[in-house]
């Protein structure tokens, strides 16, 4: 299968506070009806739909529109990981937790990295959103937790528009030999110049992804809609999909998805 790993939806209403003036085009619904013609139009089977709210019921909203929609392989929900949880739903595939917004040495806390402990024995990933400031906490947290699988969202965010390099490049280097550690090309673009970005600005970023982590933990993503602000649908996987080999695309283009989330048909 060829899987998009990493998407939202959501029904737009005071909630999303985050999505200001610079993407008040963002500022509407979007459902499965918006996204199923683009992962078809782009040779997709289907997607992974993460969580963009910390509530328990987005994600309920999520597995609802998951088990309406075949297309929708698997959910990236939210729970709140200090306390116990049980979740009966074969679509729930991880967690995730906005630790962006949260103080520096969020990820140290102990009942943090209990929770997460705990999702390996539940089956379930977990999904690393943080900015590139954050990854040597990250690094620390991602050792602390060997037995859970995680993946790390958008490469961490390096400020693609500002050129940033060090210390994002060495920090990545680190953070990729915890062999737990999965990683989206994602994102990227939203990082970059909107109105500028091509793919040779992205190449120097993603190349280094792929030499430190392997093709076999990589796995492709479009945060749709979020990168509505920096381009099309299209453009966006284009834009990845140009600066892999032949060799590694299958595996990046799906299979490390499917494996990672234990995806079915």
């Amino acid at each position: 299968m060829k899987i998009d790993s990493h998407q939202h939806f959501w029904i737009y209403g005071s909630e999303y506070a985050w999505i200001d003036d610079s993407i008040a085009m963002l500022r509407r619904d979007f459902l499965p009806g918006d996204l199923e013609p683009l992962l078809k139009e782009n040779g997709f089977d289907g997607c992974i739909a993460v969580q963009a709210r910390q509530t328990v019921e987005e994600t309920e909203f999520l597995l609802k529109l998951a088990r309406e929609n075949d297309f929708i392989k698997g959910v990236v929900g939210w729970v709140d990981l200090n306390q116990p949880f049980e979740v009966e739903d074969s679509k729930l595939k991880g967690i995730r937790h906005i630790v962006q917004a949260e103080p520096i040495g969020f990820l140290d806390q102990p009942n943090f990295r209990a929770g997460v402990r705990a999702l390996a024995k539940k089956g379930l990933t977990y999904d690393l959103l943080i900015r590139s400031n954050q990854l040597e906490e990250a690094t620390r947290f991602v050792q602390a937790v060997p037995e859970v699988k995680i993946v790390l969202d958008h490469i961490a965010k390096p400020d693609i528009r500002n050129r940033q390099w060090e210390p994002w490049a060495s920090n990545i280097r680190e953070i990729s030999r915890c062999d737990n550690l999965y990683v989206k090309l994602s994102g990227m673009a939203f990082e970059a110049d909107w109105a500028t970005w091509t793919s040779d600005t992205l190449a120097p970023y993603m190349e280094h992804v792929l030499a430190c982590f392997g093709p076999k933990r990589c796995m492709i993503g479009s945060d749709w809609p979020v990168c509505l602000a920096a381009g099309n649908y299209g453009k966006i996987i284009e834009s990845i999909e140009s600066l892999l080999s032949d060799d590694d695309a299958t595996a990046m283009l799906g299979g490390n998805a499917s494996a990672f989330y234990n995806l079915t048909a």
